[in-house]
């Protein structure tokens, strides 16, 4: 019963964690609600195979596989492509599926040629550090606009909304921290439960019958149409992979890290295998017509938060979303979980993220030099999160994907600042010693 339950609370999480990324990808391009409904289902497929596949071939880790920023923005910069550079949405979409092929057989040439280990080790303290305040930072927004329900018709904040968000924030921290250790355990999943009721209650709660009606339903490969190649998505691509490449290590050492301080353990490093999966993983979303995938950070507060580092119950629950990705009615009556609920609980799982930010802070040496780093860092990533994306509109499409991304950008900078004063360093005693 413990598995069944535990299995189940990952899969309402990753479910909860996923879904809003493939529905406003569609609103973007502007998909009906039958495509609307298959690319949540093939997104789903991949995410859920995805995380079975790092647990045992890659990183093999707890860690849940989510759609990738990186990628979510790409998606949205080529849909101001229909019509200009491409005859149509469809034609973007078949260019986008040549970008995720592309983007796979880079991550494995990564790994083949040793790239993705020195990539690992310019995560440092004070670099991992950053990251992760980044991360809050940039979805610190998302979180409280959902939970007083916004964006809306309006404009304005939803009073019930906020409430409830509010009441389910409270339940969560209450369920978090409880003396029984099996209501600890399955905080997550009753926090859930206990936050679609309260909203059912005020009347913020829909429900809609799934779209095609059908009970099962096989995913449609290459459902906008055979891969189209241009240079510009050659391009995007390599940048992309490479970034996604640092993103997946930042994932893998925080959760190195949760299961080192909260657990004990001390997984063996399997940054080269991981890399190998994620290119498997994004081939397949290419060919899958979905959004690629991207081990979450997340998942190391919700492993925290749900004392639960066990494996088994991890792949269990990804395979429980890749069988309801068959299924349309239980995808589409799980895409009806209000946004508010999810955002709510997340928020909580969040609030492990800056207690392992600073654990990983007290592990820096240099305090001066991590001091400056963060310093620029966080200016630099903060500031590129207030610059609206309109305003990269005239630069190439890789160059925009940066720097509208400010957990991406300001994560280089620290890389780049930090190994710029090592080499510095480096370079003045060099000239001591010599003089």
């Amino acid at each position: 019963m413990k598995l069944v339950i535990s299995s189940f609370q990952w899969f309402v999480f990753i479910i909860a964690a996923s879904i809003a990324a493939p529905i406003a990808i569609a609103a973007v391009f502007q998909l009906d609600p039958a495509e609307t409904a298959g690319f949540v289902q093939r997104t789903m497929l991949v995410l859920g195979a995805a995380g079975i596949v790092q647990v045992f071939i890659g990183h093999k880790l707890p860690i849940n596989e989510g759609p990738a920023g990186l990628w979510w923005g790409v998606f949205a910069i080529y849909a101001t492509f229909s019509g200009i550079i491409y005859s149509s949405p469809q034609e973007s979409l078949q260019v986008l599926q040549s970008g995720l092929l592309l983007s796979g057989v880079f991550f494995v040439l990564l790994s083949l040629t040793g790239i993705i280990n020195k990539i690992t080790s310019l995560f440092t303290p004070a670099v991992t550090f950053t990251y992760l305040m980044l991360l809050i930072f940039q979805l610190s927004g998302s979180f409280l606009n959902g939970m007083v329900g916004l964006p809306n018709q309006e404009g304005t904040v939803q009073f019930w909304v906020m409430a409830g968000s509010l009441v389910t924030v409270c339940i969560t921290f209450w369920l978090s921290g409880h003396k029984v250790k099996w209501v600890q355990r399955y905080s997550i999943v009753l926090a859930i439960g206990i936050g679609w009721a309260v909203f059912a209650l005020v009347g913020e709660a829909a429900f809609n019958s799934s779209p095609n009606g059908h009970l099962f339903s096989l995913p449609e490969f290459f459902a906008f149409g055979g891969p189209l190649l241009d240079s510009g998505i050659v391009v995007t691509a390599f940048f992309i992979t490479f970034l996604l490449t640092a993103n997946m290590v930042a994932s893998i050492r925080v959760m190195e890290s949760a299961l080192s301080e909260h657990f004990g353990e001390k997984p063996a490093a399997r940054y080269r295998q991981a890399g190998y999966a994620a290119g498997i993983n994004t081939i397949f979303s290419g060919a899958a017509s979905a959004i690629g995938p991207v081990p979450i950070a997340g998942a190391a507060g919700y492993v925290v938060a749900t004392k639960s580092p066990d494996r088994k119950p991890f792949w269990l629950g990804c395979l429980l979303v890749v069988l309801t990705s068959f299924i349309p009615f239980i995808t589409n009556a799980l895409a009806q979980l209000p946004a508010a609920v999810a955002f709510s609980v997340t928020f909580v799982i969040f609030t492990n993220m800056i207690r392992l930010a600073f654990m990983e802070w007290n592990k820096e040496k240099n305090i001066d030099r991590g001091l400056t780093v963060i310093g620029i860092s966080l200016l630099v990533g903060v500031g590129l999160m207030f610059v609206p994306s309109s305003a990269y509109a005239g630069l190439p499409v890789w160059i925009s994907s940066i720097l509208s991304n400010g957990l991406i950008s300001g994560t280089i900078t620290a890389v780049i600042v930090e190994q710029w004063h090592i080499y510095y360093n480096r370079r003045n005693n060099k000239i001591a010693d010599n003089s």
